[in-house]
């Protein structure tokens, strides 16, 4: 099963998650990946160039991404990174919906050996650090939210109080989410 993560981010928070990235060798890949990707670093310079909604992490430094060409439907030409057998984080970023409320975003990565994913083998030690050095950023500078799963970001948790800002699960008929003080 997959070690999960939900928050909201506000762009602030995303900017300072991105600052502490840098330190890792972590490159971004978009979730359906075009013939002519050019990789980037992740990091606060290159925010702007972020796909909009899902995104890989891939841990260079640990191994490569696994690909597969996608042959059918409509993402097909295009590559799909294999998230179980890869050193990957997975980004979902927040976002605003219509309404102007931030959804939630959220962050997973696969490292247990689990019949339903046909993993044979944990990931390398050296990625469940870097992924568990990176959820412990997020759990030490987000607020816990309300429902208890969810962290909001400071800046996401100063936008609540001052504009009202709604924050929103991005899941189906998602409730919203109370920063805690």
């Amino acid at each position: 099963m997959a070690t999960q993560v939900q928050f909201f981010m506000s762009p602030d928070d995303e900017v300072a998650f991105f600052r502490h990235l840098e330190r890792f060798e972590l490159e971004v890949y978009p979730r359906r990946v075009p013939p002519e990707w050019e990789s980037f670093k992740a990091s606060e310079d290159n925010v702007p160039r972020l796909p909009e909604e899902d995104l890989y992490l891939v841990a260079v430094g640990v191994g490569p991404a696994i690909v597969d060409k996608v042959k059918r439907g409509p993402d097909k030409g295009f590559w799909r990174i294999d998230e179980v057998r890869s050193p990957v984080i997975f980004l979902e970023r927040s976002r605003l919906n219509e309404e102007g409320e931030l959804l939630s975003g959220q962050m997973w990565a696969e490292m247990d050996v689990t019949p339903q994913t046909g993993r044979k083998e944990a990931a390398a030690d050296q990625f469940m650090r870097l992924y568990r050095e990176v959820e412990e950023y997020l759990k030490k500078t987000f607020r816990k939210g309300d429902p208890k799963p969810f962290l909001v970001g400071p800046k996401a948790a100063r936008l609540y109080k001052e504009t009202r800002l709604v924050l929103r699960d991005s899941a189906h008929r998602g409730g919203t989410v109370v920063p805690y003080k």
